[in-house]
Protein backbone atom coordinates (compact mmCIF):
# COMPACT_ATOMS: atom_id res chain seq x y z
CA UNK A 1 0.00 0.00 0.00
CA UNK A 2 3.29 2.55 0.52
CA UNK A 3 4.39 1.70 -2.23
CA UNK A 4 1.28 2.17 -4.27
CA UNK A 5 1.23 5.45 -2.83
CA UNK A 6 4.78 6.50 -3.29
CA UNK A 7 4.24 5.58 -6.95
CA UNK A 8 0.76 7.88 -7.09
CA UNK A 9 2.53 11.33 -5.49
CA UNK A 10 5.92 10.40 -8.02
CA UNK A 11 3.21 10.78 -10.73
CA UNK A 12 1.96 13.50 -9.50
CA UNK A 13 5.29 15.77 -8.68
CA UNK A 14 6.19 14.65 -12.16
CA UNK A 15 2.74 15.83 -13.70
CA UNK A 16 3.58 19.32 -11.88
CA UNK A 17 7.07 19.31 -12.13
CA UNK A 18 6.48 19.26 -16.19
CA UNK A 19 3.38 21.94 -15.80
CA UNK A 20 5.53 23.91 -13.86
CA UNK A 21 8.28 23.78 -16.94
CA UNK A 22 5.80 24.36 -19.30
CA UNK A 23 3.79 27.24 -17.63
CA UNK A 24 7.01 28.88 -17.34
CA UNK A 25 8.45 28.80 -20.66
CA UNK A 26 4.33 29.64 -21.65
CA UNK A 27 3.73 32.53 -19.11
CA UNK A 28 5.33 35.80 -19.35
CA UNK A 29 6.84 36.40 -16.19
CA UNK A 30 5.88 40.43 -17.29
CA UNK A 31 3.87 41.74 -19.39
CA UNK A 32 7.02 43.89 -21.42
CA UNK A 33 8.04 40.65 -23.34
CA UNK A 34 9.06 38.43 -26.23
CA UNK A 35 6.37 35.80 -25.32
CA UNK A 36 3.66 38.39 -25.14
CA UNK A 37 4.80 39.83 -29.14
CA UNK A 38 5.15 35.91 -29.89
CA UNK A 39 1.11 35.68 -28.71
CA UNK A 40 0.18 38.60 -30.04
CA UNK A 41 1.22 37.70 -33.36
CA UNK A 42 -0.92 34.42 -33.41
CA UNK A 43 -3.68 36.38 -31.95
CA UNK A 44 -3.29 38.56 -35.06
CA UNK A 45 -3.01 35.43 -37.94
CA UNK A 46 -6.18 33.87 -36.52
CA UNK A 47 -8.47 37.02 -36.21
CA UNK A 48 -7.41 38.06 -39.88
CA UNK A 49 -8.61 34.48 -40.54
CA UNK A 50 -11.88 35.46 -40.43
CA UNK A 51 -11.30 39.09 -41.45
CA UNK A 52 -11.83 40.22 -44.78
CA UNK A 53 -10.47 42.93 -47.49
CA UNK A 54 -7.81 45.40 -46.44
CA UNK A 55 -8.73 44.81 -43.10
CA UNK A 56 -7.30 41.25 -43.01
CA UNK A 57 -4.25 42.62 -44.43
CA UNK A 58 -3.67 45.32 -41.42
CA UNK A 59 -4.21 42.61 -39.05
CA UNK A 60 -1.99 39.90 -40.91
CA UNK A 61 0.79 43.05 -41.30
CA UNK A 62 0.62 43.60 -37.33
CA UNK A 63 0.98 39.77 -36.75
CA UNK A 64 4.44 39.48 -38.96
CA UNK A 65 5.55 42.65 -36.79
CA UNK A 66 5.11 41.05 -33.59
CA UNK A 67 6.40 37.73 -34.36
CA UNK A 68 9.95 39.35 -36.47
CA UNK A 69 9.48 41.55 -32.74
CA UNK A 70 9.37 38.48 -30.54
CA UNK A 71 11.75 36.60 -32.33
CA UNK A 72 13.93 39.10 -32.39
CA UNK A 73 13.80 39.98 -28.98
CA UNK A 74 14.35 36.00 -27.82
CA UNK A 75 17.23 35.33 -29.88
CA UNK A 76 19.43 38.33 -28.86
CA UNK A 77 18.88 37.77 -24.66
CA UNK A 78 21.32 34.88 -24.96
CA UNK A 79 22.57 35.10 -28.61
CA UNK A 80 24.20 32.01 -30.08
CA UNK A 81 27.16 33.21 -32.72
CA UNK A 82 27.37 31.85 -36.19
CA UNK A 83 30.93 30.61 -36.18
CA UNK A 84 33.64 32.77 -37.38
CA UNK A 85 31.80 35.77 -37.24
CA UNK A 86 30.01 38.06 -34.78
CA UNK A 87 26.72 37.37 -35.94
CA UNK A 88 23.92 36.32 -33.69
CA UNK A 89 22.06 33.27 -34.90
CA UNK A 90 18.48 35.73 -33.84
CA UNK A 91 19.75 37.92 -36.39
CA UNK A 92 19.46 34.96 -38.85
CA UNK A 93 16.47 33.97 -37.91
CA UNK A 94 15.26 37.31 -38.02
CA UNK A 95 16.48 37.79 -40.91
CA UNK A 96 14.99 35.36 -42.58
CA UNK A 97 11.53 36.15 -41.91
CA UNK A 98 11.51 39.66 -42.96
CA UNK A 99 13.13 38.67 -45.79
CA UNK A 100 9.80 36.65 -45.95
CA UNK A 101 7.38 39.55 -44.92
CA UNK A 102 8.80 41.61 -46.96
CA UNK A 103 9.57 39.81 -50.39
CA UNK A 104 7.07 36.30 -49.86
CA UNK A 105 3.25 36.31 -51.05
CA UNK A 106 0.25 34.23 -50.34
CA UNK A 107 1.40 31.80 -53.28
CA UNK A 108 5.01 31.23 -52.85
CA UNK A 109 5.88 32.07 -49.02
CA UNK A 110 9.61 31.25 -50.01
CA UNK A 111 10.58 33.21 -53.56
CA UNK A 112 14.15 33.24 -54.62
CA UNK A 113 14.34 36.85 -54.06
CA UNK A 114 13.27 36.01 -50.31
CA UNK A 115 16.24 33.58 -50.29
CA UNK A 116 19.22 36.80 -51.91
CA UNK A 117 17.96 39.20 -49.35
CA UNK A 118 18.36 37.23 -46.51
CA UNK A 119 21.78 36.92 -45.77
CA UNK A 120 22.52 41.03 -46.24
CA UNK A 121 19.71 41.79 -44.17
CA UNK A 122 20.38 39.36 -41.41
CA UNK A 123 23.82 41.33 -41.76
CA UNK A 124 22.05 44.67 -41.52
CA UNK A 125 19.80 43.46 -38.65
CA UNK A 126 23.40 42.62 -36.76
CA UNK A 127 25.26 45.62 -37.76
CA UNK A 128 21.67 48.09 -36.24
CA UNK A 129 22.68 47.48 -32.53
CA UNK A 130 26.50 48.34 -33.37
CA UNK A 131 24.77 52.03 -33.91
CA UNK A 132 23.05 52.58 -30.39
CA UNK A 133 23.99 52.47 -26.95
CA UNK A 134 21.86 52.63 -23.85
CA UNK A 135 18.92 50.34 -22.86
CA UNK A 136 15.51 49.84 -23.68
CA UNK A 137 14.14 52.94 -21.88
CA UNK A 138 16.87 55.25 -22.37
CA UNK A 139 18.86 55.05 -26.09
CA UNK A 140 20.66 57.10 -28.62
CA UNK A 141 22.87 56.82 -31.71
CA UNK A 142 26.59 56.60 -31.77
CA UNK A 143 29.24 56.18 -34.23
CA UNK A 144 31.01 52.65 -33.60
CA UNK A 145 34.99 52.54 -32.81
CA UNK A 146 36.89 51.94 -35.61
CA UNK A 147 37.81 48.16 -35.26
CA UNK A 148 34.02 47.90 -35.13
CA UNK A 149 33.45 49.80 -38.25
CA UNK A 150 35.99 47.45 -39.60
CA UNK A 151 34.12 44.71 -38.83
CA UNK A 152 30.54 45.73 -39.85
CA UNK A 153 32.68 46.23 -43.02
CA UNK A 154 33.55 43.31 -43.23
CA UNK A 155 30.38 41.63 -42.32
CA UNK A 156 28.04 43.81 -44.41
CA UNK A 157 29.99 42.96 -47.62
CA UNK A 158 30.56 39.37 -47.29
CA UNK A 159 26.89 38.90 -46.70
CA UNK A 160 26.26 41.39 -49.51
CA UNK A 161 28.78 39.01 -51.93
CA UNK A 162 26.91 36.06 -50.80
CA UNK A 163 23.52 37.46 -51.80
CA UNK A 164 24.83 37.96 -55.22
CA UNK A 165 26.46 34.74 -55.73
CA UNK A 166 22.88 33.34 -54.50
CA UNK A 167 20.92 35.35 -57.14
CA UNK A 168 23.64 34.61 -59.51
CA UNK A 169 22.46 30.88 -59.45
CA UNK A 170 18.68 31.80 -59.40
CA UNK A 171 19.86 33.95 -62.83
CA UNK A 172 22.10 31.11 -64.63
CA UNK A 173 18.83 28.40 -63.36
CA UNK A 174 16.11 30.77 -65.37
CA UNK A 175 18.61 30.80 -67.97
CA UNK A 176 18.93 26.81 -68.32
CA UNK A 177 14.89 26.67 -67.89
CA UNK A 178 14.49 29.31 -70.82
CA UNK A 179 17.75 28.76 -72.65
CA UNK A 180 18.20 24.88 -72.27
CA UNK A 181 20.24 24.78 -75.46
CA UNK A 182 22.89 26.60 -73.78
CA UNK A 183 23.95 23.91 -71.62
CA UNK A 184 24.98 21.99 -74.60
CA UNK A 185 27.50 24.28 -75.94
CA UNK A 186 27.69 28.18 -74.38
CA UNK A 187 28.84 26.68 -71.02
CA UNK A 188 30.36 23.38 -71.46
CA UNK A 189 34.12 24.57 -70.80
CA UNK A 190 33.21 27.05 -68.08
CA UNK A 191 35.14 27.21 -64.83
CA UNK A 192 31.80 29.03 -62.73
CA UNK A 193 29.19 27.09 -63.85
CA UNK A 194 29.07 23.16 -62.98
CA UNK A 195 26.81 21.11 -64.45
CA UNK A 196 25.91 18.14 -62.05
CA UNK A 197 23.97 16.21 -64.45
CA UNK A 198 25.59 14.93 -67.58
CA UNK A 199 25.92 17.54 -70.16
CA UNK A 200 24.00 17.17 -73.01
CA UNK A 201 26.15 16.19 -76.29
CA UNK A 202 23.40 18.02 -78.77
CA UNK A 203 21.13 20.74 -78.23
CA UNK A 204 18.40 18.74 -77.98
CA UNK A 205 15.70 21.73 -78.86
CA UNK A 206 17.43 21.79 -82.06
CA UNK A 207 17.47 17.91 -82.57
CA UNK A 208 13.75 18.04 -81.46
CA UNK A 209 13.06 20.72 -84.60
CA UNK A 210 14.70 18.30 -87.56
CA UNK A 211 12.71 15.30 -85.84
CA UNK A 212 9.15 16.71 -86.01
CA UNK A 213 10.18 18.77 -89.52
CA UNK A 214 11.27 14.90 -91.33
CA UNK A 215 7.53 13.82 -91.50
CA UNK A 216 6.44 17.04 -92.68
CA UNK A 217 8.73 17.31 -95.46
CA UNK A 218 8.91 13.70 -96.23
CA UNK A 219 4.56 13.97 -96.50
CA UNK A 220 5.30 16.85 -98.72
CA UNK A 221 7.61 14.97 -100.99
CA UNK A 222 6.74 10.84 -100.78
CA UNK A 223 5.34 9.56 -103.95
CA UNK A 224 4.79 12.84 -105.74
CA UNK A 225 5.35 12.70 -109.40
CA UNK A 226 9.44 13.53 -110.12
CA UNK A 227 8.49 16.69 -111.94
CA UNK A 228 6.89 17.85 -109.48
CA UNK A 229 9.53 17.19 -106.67
CA UNK A 230 12.27 18.42 -108.74
CA UNK A 231 10.47 21.74 -108.95
CA UNK A 232 9.75 21.44 -105.39
CA UNK A 233 13.54 21.48 -104.99
CA UNK A 234 14.31 24.10 -106.77
CA UNK A 235 16.28 26.67 -104.22
CA UNK A 236 13.65 29.56 -104.61
CA UNK A 237 10.69 27.96 -103.82
CA UNK A 238 12.39 25.02 -101.10
CA UNK A 239 13.97 27.59 -99.23
CA UNK A 240 10.75 29.43 -98.44
CA UNK A 241 8.62 26.34 -98.11
CA UNK A 242 10.98 24.67 -95.57
CA UNK A 243 11.46 28.02 -93.85
CA UNK A 244 7.49 28.14 -93.03
CA UNK A 245 7.05 24.57 -92.40
CA UNK A 246 10.35 25.10 -89.84
CA UNK A 247 8.78 28.30 -88.22
CA UNK A 248 5.34 26.36 -87.22
CA UNK A 249 7.28 23.36 -86.06
CA UNK A 250 9.11 25.51 -83.59
CA UNK A 251 6.34 27.38 -82.61
CA UNK A 252 4.31 24.50 -81.91
CA UNK A 253 7.00 22.56 -79.99
CA UNK A 254 9.41 25.05 -78.26
CA UNK A 255 6.69 27.49 -77.89
CA UNK A 256 7.48 27.49 -74.05
CA UNK A 257 11.10 28.44 -74.83
CA UNK A 258 12.40 31.80 -74.57
CA UNK A 259 15.11 30.54 -76.99
CA UNK A 260 12.44 29.92 -79.92
CA UNK A 261 13.21 32.99 -81.13
CA UNK A 262 17.47 31.98 -81.39
CA UNK A 263 16.12 28.88 -83.78
CA UNK A 264 15.94 29.10 -87.75
CA UNK A 265 15.24 26.45 -90.55
CA UNK A 266 16.96 26.15 -93.58
CA UNK A 267 17.74 23.85 -96.49
CA UNK A 268 20.55 22.88 -98.86
CA UNK A 269 19.76 20.89 -101.65
CA UNK A 270 22.51 19.33 -104.03
CA UNK A 271 22.30 17.71 -107.25
CA UNK A 272 23.58 13.91 -107.66
CA UNK A 273 23.70 11.55 -110.70
CA UNK A 274 22.90 8.47 -109.92
CA UNK A 275 23.31 6.63 -113.48
CA UNK A 276 21.07 8.00 -115.58
CA UNK A 277 18.77 9.56 -113.07
CA UNK A 278 19.34 12.11 -111.04
CA UNK A 279 19.61 12.41 -106.75
CA UNK A 280 19.11 14.78 -104.40
CA UNK A 281 20.72 15.35 -101.26
CA UNK A 282 18.08 17.85 -98.91
CA UNK A 283 19.87 18.83 -96.05
CA UNK A 284 17.62 20.45 -92.94
CA UNK A 285 19.48 22.74 -90.85
CA UNK A 286 18.45 23.62 -87.90
CA UNK A 287 20.40 26.94 -86.98
CA UNK A 288 21.10 28.87 -83.79
CA UNK A 289 21.78 31.99 -83.78
CA UNK A 290 21.92 32.41 -79.91
CA UNK A 291 25.64 33.16 -77.79
CA UNK A 292 27.70 29.87 -78.50
CA UNK A 293 31.40 29.15 -77.33
CA UNK A 294 32.10 29.80 -81.24
CA UNK A 295 31.78 32.60 -82.45
CA UNK A 296 30.35 31.42 -85.94
CA UNK A 297 27.95 29.53 -84.11
CA UNK A 298 26.69 26.24 -84.34
CA UNK A 299 23.76 24.10 -86.79
CA UNK A 300 22.13 20.69 -86.47
CA UNK A 301 21.57 18.71 -90.18
CA UNK A 302 19.37 15.97 -90.79
CA UNK A 303 20.15 14.56 -94.47
CA UNK A 304 17.74 13.53 -96.84
CA UNK A 305 18.26 11.25 -99.73
CA UNK A 306 15.69 11.94 -102.87
CA UNK A 307 15.24 9.38 -105.67
CA UNK A 308 13.29 8.59 -108.53
CA UNK A 309 11.27 5.44 -108.65
CA UNK A 310 9.09 4.07 -111.31
CA UNK A 311 5.81 3.48 -110.54
CA UNK A 312 3.13 1.14 -112.06
CA UNK A 313 -0.65 2.80 -111.91
CA UNK A 314 -2.22 0.09 -114.31
CA UNK A 315 -0.51 -2.28 -117.20
CA UNK A 316 -0.69 0.72 -119.54
CA UNK A 317 0.47 3.45 -117.56
CA UNK A 318 3.79 4.29 -115.61
CA UNK A 319 4.88 7.44 -114.13
CA UNK A 320 8.19 8.38 -112.09
CA UNK A 321 7.33 9.29 -108.26
CA UNK A 322 9.86 10.19 -105.70
CA UNK A 323 11.54 8.35 -102.94
CA UNK A 324 12.90 9.96 -100.02
CA UNK A 325 14.76 8.52 -97.08
CA UNK A 326 16.23 10.35 -94.19
CA UNK A 327 18.98 10.08 -91.67
CA UNK A 328 17.70 8.42 -88.44
CA UNK A 329 19.76 11.11 -86.38
CA UNK A 330 20.98 14.64 -86.32
CA UNK A 331 24.48 15.87 -86.52
CA UNK A 332 26.08 19.02 -84.95
CA UNK A 333 28.36 21.20 -86.70
CA UNK A 334 30.27 23.84 -85.57
CA UNK A 335 30.92 27.41 -87.47
CA UNK A 336 28.38 28.98 -90.33
CA UNK A 337 25.93 26.70 -92.18
CA UNK A 338 27.64 26.20 -95.90
CA UNK A 339 26.15 28.58 -98.95
CA UNK A 340 23.40 27.20 -101.28
CA UNK A 341 24.93 25.94 -103.89
CA UNK A 342 22.97 28.43 -106.17
CA UNK A 343 23.66 31.48 -103.72
CA UNK A 344 27.45 30.92 -103.69
CA UNK A 345 27.41 30.93 -107.68
CA UNK A 346 25.70 34.11 -107.58
CA UNK A 347 27.70 35.44 -105.01
CA UNK A 348 30.95 34.65 -107.61
CA UNK A 349 29.44 36.18 -110.61
CA UNK A 350 28.55 39.14 -109.03
CA UNK A 351 31.83 39.55 -107.70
Amino acid sequence: MNTLLKDVFGVFKFAEGLYAGIRKVLVPPKAYSWQTFIYLSVFSWVVSYFAIGYIKDIIAFFGWLFLIAGTAWYTTEDPLRVPGTFMPVGAVITGFLVSVFAFGNQQDVITPRTIVFWPTISALITAIPEFIEGNDTDAKARIPKPEDRQRIIILVASSMLLSCWIQFHFVMNNWFQEYPSLQADTFKSSTVVVRTEERLKIPQNGAIILEKLQPIVVEEIAQRPWSEVERWLLPKYVKPRVGTLGRGVIQKNLGKYEEKELWRVEPRVANTKSGSMSEYILDLLSIWSGPSSNPRGYYLKKSCRIAALAATINSDNKITVAEIECDRGSKLFGGTPPPQLGESKEKTNSQ
